[in-house]
């Protein structure tokens, strides 16, 4: 049991990448105050959480209202996973500038979606909730501590963005994307596997 949560929450921490997500989070919100920032990051988890745990608890209806296989879901996670891994080893992104910082308060979109449950980890969530049904609970478990610890680093950017420095940040993120890699691999492969089947 802990090491089947475990391993959920690793998994779902990595897509996730807050840490990766820290730059454009703090570039985002840097007009704001202190006070406004925490509200505005905090609301965005939340509409994340609920999110996240409507695909996950709806996933299997939404596979058979799509009329989806669950190998087509894995081959299509494995691939969506790749690539985000990809971006993250060799991002492609730049900074917005300060001309660029978002005036208007941010609500949904960019922060709770695609950067906190974007669409590899809702499609994740769909796949995992049709494999692994009998350990729903263990999933939404993984969910709930990946996000709080997601929370936990949203929520002090501003010291994370000085201890790590921006190399820093740069680092970690491709660390992640590295293992990230490896899992879109496996997911791949044992979507492949259930097709030949």
């Amino acid at each position: 049991m802990f090491n089947t949560i475990l391993s959920f929450t690793i998994l779902f921490f990595i897509i996730m990448d807050p840490l990766g997500n820290l730059p454009i989070f703090i570039s985002i919100l840097k007009n704001f105050s202190v006070q406004k920032k925490r509200m505005i990051i905090c609301r965005e988890l939340l509409l994340a959480l609920i999110i996240m745990c409507f695909f996950l608890f709806t996933g299997e209806n939404i596979l058979k209202i799509l009329h989806l296989k669950i190998y087509s879901i894995s081959i299509a996670g494995g691939l969506i996973l790749f690539l985000i891994s990809i971006k993250m080893i060799f991002p492609e992104y730049t900074l917005p500038q300060k001309n660029n910082i978002m005036l208007e308060e941010p609500f949904l979109v960019p922060l709770a979606i695609p950067l906190i449950s974007g669409p590899s980890l809702l499609a994740t969530l769909i796949l995992l909730s049709k494999q692994y049904t009998s350990k729903i609970w263990y999933i939404f478990s993984a969910v709930i501590i990946s996000w709080c610890i997601t929370s936990i680093i949203l929520l002090s950017s501003d010291f994370f963005s000085k201890f790590l420095g921006e190399k820093g940040l740069k680092a970690i993120e491709k660390i992640m994307g590295l293992i990230l890699i490896m899992l879109s691999t496996q997911m791949f492969l044992d979507g492949l596997k259930i097709w030949i089947k």
